[in-house]
C-alpha cells in the first residue's frame, strides 16, 4: 500500500505556501526516517562516529527510499518541505544534519558529494514502492496524501485511541487540504501565476487529482490531471508519460464505477479472455483509457503496465483478444488453467452478505455457539463500520452488527480471533494503524450472549498505539492461556503474556523479539515438534525472522540459519505442512508495488524483483527453498490470503488476494491448486475466481454444510474510492471424503489454538497415508474457522485420528472415526461426540446434505 506523494503535500510546494521559492542547484541526499526522536538521535551518533548512513537506512528508516539506502535526488532544495531545505543548506557534503521533524516521523539526512549520477527524484520521498531495476505502478489513488494531511494536521496527545476521533480528524485533513488546493487553484490563479513554476502549478493539479481520487470522485480527477497534462506538454515533457498513464488509469477507475462493477461485481470483475456477459455497457471511458495506453505505447513499446492495462480495458469492452493491437497483445494462453477444479460461483448476495466497504479482515467461525458459522468483517475507512453477519437457521446471513454492541468499532485494516479468557466463546482482536500513522487495537470480549464489550484498555493492549495489521494468538509459554504476539511497522514488535485475569503485559524485549521492523504477517507453527510454538515474521523491507522458541519464555532468532529469510519485500507469510510429512514448512510471499513484475510472470519473462518463497521443512531445523521445484517462482503481488483444501484431497492448496493502493492495481486474485504436495498448479481461470480488485481478508470454511470449504473473500481497496462488495465463492464440490474436528482445550487453551491433528486414511486400495494439520486461523490476512476442515481424499474406508495436546502432553487416539461428519474432543477425554450440523443452502435452494 506505498502509493506515489505529490509534492504539494509531502514537500510542502511553493503553491501552497503562497511564496516564491528560489531556484537553488539540485542536490543529492540520503535521508533516514524513524518513529522517535531518541532513535533518530542514536542513529544520527552512530553515524557521527563512522558507522555507514546507506546500511543504517536499509536496516532502520520507515521511509520507502530505505530500499536504495535513503538516496534522493537530484532535486532542486525549493521542492523540499522547509525543514529539509534548511537542514540541507546548513550542510557540508557528507555531514549529518540534526533531527528532523516531519510529519511522516523523525529524520537526519546526509548530504551526498556528488549531484548528479542518482535517479530518485525528491517527489519520491516516502513513495518509492520497489527496488533495484523493479518497475513501480503509476500511483492514483490519493491514499499517501491523505495520509500527509492527517500527518500534519494539529492533534490532541491520545487521539488514536478513539475510532471514531480518528474518523473525524481524516475527514477533516482531507476535506482542509482539498479547500487549499482548490482555493488555488481556482480563478485567481491566473493573476499570480508569475509567482510559481509551471512545475509548482502541474503538481498542484496532480495532488488535487490525487485527493478527489480517493474520494472516487474520478470526473474531477480527470479534469486535474487533463490541466496537468497540459502544462507538460508545454513545459515538463519529461512527465508526459507519468501524466498520461495516470490519465488512462483514471478514465478505467472512472469506467468501472460508471458501470456498476464494485456494487455489483458477478463475473465482470473477473480475469477472463472469452466470459460471457464481460463486457461493459458503457465503454467511453474505456475507449479514452485504452487511447491513453497506446499513445505510452507508441513512444515505448516495452512498457509492460501499459500494455498489461490495455489488455485489461479491452477485456472490458470484450475486445480482448480480437482488437487488441497484435504487437501489444497478450495471448490468451497466459492465462489458461492446466487444470480443472470446478468453477466456483459467487453467492455473497444471495447469502444476505450485503457489505460494501473499502479493505479489511475477515473472520469466519461461530461466535454464539449455535453451530453455525459467522461472519465479522472489518472496515478499512477509519470512517466505515464493521459488520458481524449471523447466520440464520434458514441459512441465510443477517447483519447483527448494531445489537452486538459494534456501532463504535469504526476502521480496522485487519482481525484475528481466540478465546483469551477461556469461557468457550471466541473474542476478536481489531488491527489498526497498518500503512497509516499509529492507532489502538481493539479486544473485544465476546460476553456469550452475542454482544461484544471493547476491553482493551482494561487488558493492557490499548497503549502504545502502534501502526499494524498483523498479529498471532498463541500460547508460547504452555500455561494455558493464550498469549498474543503483534507485528508492528512502526517500532518493536509487542509480545503480549496472558496473565490468565483477563489482562497482558508486554514481554517483548524480555523474551527476544522486539525487534523493530516493518512486519506485515506475523505466524506461529511449531516447527522443530518440541511442543512449543515458534513465530515466522515476514517483513517488506528486511529478511524475515525466525523465533525458535526456548522453552522459558524467550526465543532466538534463527531465521537466516535455518534458510527462510524471505524476499526481502515480504507480506502474507505462514507455517503449513504443505506436503503433509509430518514437519510446519514455511510460505513467505513477496511483496513489490509493480504490474511490470507480475504481467512478467504471465508473460514467462524473467522477473527482476524476488520471487515469493517455499521452504520445506527437513526435519533438523532447517528448512530448504523448494520455490522453483513447486512452480511458485511468480511475483502476484499479495495482500490478504490465506490456506484450505479446495478439492479435499488433505492437501492444502493456496488463494492470493492481490494489489495495492493504485487503482492502477488491477490484477486477479490467484488460486493455486497444491498436487499432493508436489508442485502447485495455478487453477485461478478454471475456478472463477480471478477478482480484478483488491483482494484483502480470505478465508476458507464450509459455510453451506456439505462437505468442502467455500472461499470467503473480503475485496475492497485502501480508500473509500476503492470499496467493493463481498464476496463469497461457493465451492462446487469434488466428490472427496472429509472430516470436522472441533477440539476443545481443558488443561491446553479452550480454543486448542496449538492442538496438533493426524489423520490417517486407508482408501479402498488399503494404501495408508497421514494428514497434518494445527490448530489455528490459517493465514495472516483473513481468519478461517479453528475448527479444522480435513480432506480424506477418495474412498476412505478408515480414518484413525490422533491428537496431541501441547500444555497436558498427552495424546488421544480414537481408531476408524466416522468419516464426512463433524465431531467434537476434548482434552483428556475418551470419547467423540458426533456434532449435527444441518444443510444450509447459499443460494436460497436445497443443499447437499453432509453425508
Amino acid at each position: 500500500m506505498i502509493a506515489g506523494v505529490a509534492i504539494a503535500l509531502v514537500l510542502g510546494l511553493a503553491l501552497l505556501r503562497g511564496q516564491n521559492a528560489p531556484a537553488d542547484a539540485p542536490v543529492v541526499f540520503r535521508i533516514i526516517v524513524v518513529s522517535t526522536a531518541d532513535r533518530a538521535e542514536q542513529l544520527r551518533q552512530q553515524v557521527s562516529g563512522g558507522a555507514s548512513f546507506a546500511a543504517l537506512a536499509r536496516a532502520e528508516s520507515i521511509d520507502p527510499s530505505a530500499d536504495r539506502g535513503g538516496l534522493i535526488g537530484p532535486v532542486v532544495p525549493a521542492e523540499l518541505r522547509e525543514e529539509l531545505r534548511e537542514a540541507l543548506r546548513a550542510l557540508e557534503p557528507v555531514a549529518v544534519s540534526r533531527v528532523i521533524t516531519l510529519p511522516t516521523g523523525f529524520a537526519i539526512v546526509q548530504r551526498e558529494q556528488q549531484t548528479t549520477g542518482a535517479t530518485v527524484r525528491g517527489s519520491e520521498i516516502l513513495a518509492l514502492a520497489a527496488a533495484g531495476n523493479v518497475r513501480a505502478t503509476v500511483s492514483v489513488d490519493g491514499f499517501a496524501e491523505a495520509n500527509t494531511a492527517l500527518g500534519t494536521l494539529q492533534k490532541d496527545e491520545d487521539w488514536n485511541q478513539s475510532p471514531r476521533m480518528i474518523c473525524e480528524l481524516r475527514q477533516r485533513a482531507v476535506g482542509n487540504v482539498k479547500t487549499a488546493l482548490a482555493r488555488r487553484l481556482g480563478p485567481d490563479i491566473a493573476d499570480t501565476r508569475g509567482q510559481f513554476s509551471p512545475q509548482d502549478v502541474m503538481e498542484a493539479h496532480l495532488a488535487y487529482g490525487q485527493l478527489l481520487a480517493y474520494d472516487g470522485d474520478m470526473a474531477a480527477t480527470i479534469a486535474q490531471f487533463e490541466q496537468a497534462y497540459r502544462i507538460a506538454q508545454t513545459d515538463m515533457p519529461a512527465a508526459i508519460p507519468d501524466v498520461l498513464q495516470s490519465l488512462g488509469v483514471a478514465h478505467l477507475h472512472k469506467a468501472e464505477m460508471d458501470n456498476g462493477l464494485y456494487h455489483a461485481p458477478g463475473d465482470r470483475c473477473l480475469l477472463s479472455v472469452q466470459l460471457p456477459g464481460r463486457r461493459l455497457e458503457r465503454t467511453a471511458d474505456l475507449d479514452k483509457a485504452a487511447g491513453y495506453f497506446l499513445k505510452l505505447l507508441d513512444s515505448d513499446p516495452r512498457d509492460i503496465e501499459a500494455k498489461w492495462l490495455l489488455n485489461v480495458a479491452y477485456m472490458a469492452t470484450g475486445g480482448y483478444p480480437s482488437q487488441v493491437p497484435e504487437r501489444h497483445r497478450i495471448p490468451t494462453d497466459a492465462f489458461a488453467s492446466s487444470e480443472h477444479v470446478g468453477r466456483f460461483v459467487d453467492v455473497a448476495a444471495a447469502a444476505g452478505i450485503d457489505s460494501f466497504s473499502s479493505a479489511g479482515g475477515v473472520i469466519v467461525d461461530d461466535f454464539d455457539n449455535d453451530g453455525r458459522f459467522d461472519l465479522f468483517t472489518s472496515n478499512f475507512d477509519s470512517c466505515g463500520k464493521m459488520q458481524l453477519f449471523h447466520r440464520t437457521e434458514q441459512g441465510t446471513f443477517v447483519d447483527r452488527s448494531t445489537q452486538a454492541g459494534l456501532a463504535d468499532q469504526l476502521g480496522g485494516l485487519n482481525l484475528v480471533q481466540a478465546d483469551y479468557n477461556n469461557d468457550g466463546c471466541r473474542d476478536v482482536l481489531v488491527l489498526r494503524g497498518g500503512w497509516e500513522l499509529a492507532q489502538r487495537k481493539s479486544l473485544l470480549r465476546n460476553n456469550c450472549n452475542g454482544t461484544f464489550t471493547d476491553v482493551t484498555a482494561a487488558s493492557g493492549l490499548a497503549k502504545p498505539a502502534t501502526s499494524t495489521q498483523t498479529a498471532a494468538w498463541t500460547d508460547i509459554d504452555n500455561d494455558g492461556w493464550v498469549d498474543l504476539f503483534v507485528g508492528n511497522e512502526d517500532g518493536p514488535a509487542q509480545l503480549f503474556r496472558n496473565r490468565g485475569d483477563g489482562t497482558f503485559e508486554d514481554i517483548a524485549a524480555a523474551a527476544g523479539v522486539a525487534r523493530t521492523a516493518f512486519t506485515k504477517a506475523v505466524h506461529a507453527g511449531d516447527y522443530d515438534n518440541d511442543g512449543f510454538p515458534d513465530l515466522y515474521v515476514s517483513n517488506l523491507r528486511s529478511t524475515n525472522f525466525l523465533y525458535h522458541n526456548n522453552r522459558n519464555r524467550t526465543f532466538t532468532e534463527v531465521g537466516v540459519a535455518a534458510g527462510v529469510p524471505g524476499a526481502d519485500r515480504g507480506f502474507p507469510a505462514w507455517f503449513f505442512d504443505y506436503d503433509n510429512d509430518g514437519w510446519d514448512d514455511v510460505f513467505a510471499s513477496s511483496y513489490f508495488l509493480s504490474i511490470d513484475e507480475t504481467a512478467r510472470s504471465y508473460l514467462g519473462l524473467p522477473p527482476n524483483a524476488q520471487t515469493m518463497k517455499l521452504y520445506r521443512n527437513l526435519g533438523n531445523g532447517t528448512f530448504r527453498d523448494v520455490t522453483k521445484e513447486a512452480n511458485l517462482a511468480k511475483v502476484f503481488m499479495p495482500m490478504g490470503s490465506n490456506f484450505g483444501d479446495i478439492d479435499n484431497d488433505g492437501f492444502l492448496d493456496i488463494f492470493l488476494g492481490t494489489g495495492s493502493p493504485s487503482y492502477a492495481a488491477l490484477k486477479p486474485s490467484v488460486l493455486l491448486k497444491n498436487n499432493a504436495g508436489t508442485s502447485f498448479v495455478d487453477v485461478t481461470v478454471s475456478s472463477g475466481t480471478g477478482e480484478m480488485h483488491k483482494g484483502h481478508g480470505v478465508a476458507f470454511a464450509d459455510l453451506d454444510n456439505d462437505g468442502d470449504e467455500e472461499i470467503v473473500f473480503k475485496v475492497g481497496g485502501a480508500t473509500p474510492g476503492d470499496a467493493h462488495a463481498f464476496r463469497l465463492f461457493e465451492n462446487p464440490g469434488h466428490g472427496n471424503d472429509w472430516l470436522g474436528v472441533q477440539l476443545v482445550g481443558t488443561k491446553t487453551n479452550r480454543a486448542a489454538i496449538g492442538a496438533r491433528l493426524i489423520a490417517t486414511v486407508e482408501d479402498g486400495t488399503g494404501a495408508r497415508r497421514s494428514i497434518y494439520r494445527t490448530v489455528n486461523s490459517g493465514g495472516t490476512f483473513g481468519a478461517s474457522p479453528l475448527q479444522q476442515h480435513i480432506g480424506l481424499g477418495k474412498n476412505a474406508r478408515r480414518v484413525d485420528l490422533e491428537i496431541s495436546w501441547p500444555v497436558s502432553g498427552t495424546r488421544q487416539r480414537f481408531a476408524n472415526v466416522t468419516k464426512n461428519r463433524v465431531i467434537e474432543i476434548h482434552e483428556l477425554s475418551d470419547r467423540v461426540v458426533p456434532l449435527v450440523r444441518n444443510p444450509l443452502p447459499l443460494r436460497g435452494r436445497s443443499g447437499n446434505a453432509a453425508r
